[in-house]
């Protein structure tokens, strides 16, 4: 039986890079069907205002990246931290990319800001601080597309940090079966990244860009976190099914 995702996207992509990337919702639906665990997936542009009808049941929710900040104003952010809060209390499973990590953390009851660190970009690599049964399989390190410049300075009460560096401490962490959330984007590949560091390349300046560009000559594990991600969906799922 396949796993239900719902996707709620909350960004449009570049309109150079929409013939070929489509969407963030789109890249999460290819990444999830290269994985072992089986999963079906509903896409939902809630910048745009589009939420899953009333009575839609899904096994989770997901919150993709933005250019947006999660700890901006704009009204489209306010409803859907309201969303969030509501999906939380009745014990949906919610899963957080960059945007989406550090709008779960703020919904939650922790900190998310902007950088002393400035931009992170390229591929960063990560120490792992814990591990649980859905991180399968086990590594000792990670290393994930970045791009953001915001970061979670403080997590949730009663949250794990699994994933943690020098230049972003709160990298990765999840609480309890409910909230799993990841700063970098295991939706990325290689190309899609070099075309955003080509975008910003003024705005990040030679040296931050360069050494960005250098680090695209490594693997990343996308697709490890992605199998992670839905691991963790199917555990808390049996989890919800043993309790009823």
């Amino acid at each position: 039986m396949s796993l239900r995702i719902c996707i709620l996207e909350t960004d449009v992509l570049r309109p150079e890079l929409t013939a070929q990337y489509q969407g963030y919702g789109r890249m999460f639906e290819q990444l999830f069907l290269r994985q072992s665990v089986k999963a079906e997936f509903r896409v939902y542009n809630v910048m745009n205002g589009d939420y899953p009808p009333d009575g839609e049941v899904f096994d989770a929710y997901l919150v993709t990246g933005s250019k947006a900040d999660s700890f901006g104003s704009d009204p489209w952010i306010q409803t859907l931290k309201v969303y969030l809060l509501k999906l939380y209390e009745r014990g949906e499973k919610l899963l957080g990319v960059c945007f989406g990590h550090q709008l779960l953390a703020l919904v939650l009851g922790g900190k998310a800001e902007r950088a002393d660190r400035g931009w992170g970009v390229g591929i960063h690599r990560y120490s792992l601080a814990a591990h649980a049964p859905w991180m399968d399989p086990e590594v000792s390190e990670l290393t994930l597309l970045i791009s953001h410049q915001d970061q979670v300075t403080e997590v949730p009460a009663g949250a794990t940090v699994i994933a943690s560096s020098d230049f972003c401490p709160n990298a990765a962490y999840h609480i309890r079966d409910q909230v799993l959330c990841f700063q970098g984007h295991p939706e990325f590949v290689h190309d899609y990244s070099r075309a955003l560091l080509d975008a910003r390349q003024a705005s990040l300046g030679d040296e931050v860009y360069q050494r960005a560009i250098a680090s695209l000559s490594e693997e990343h594990q996308g697709d490890l976190v992605g199998e992670w991600m839905l691991r963790f969906v199917g555990h808390s799922a049996k989890g919800k099914e043993s309790a009823a």
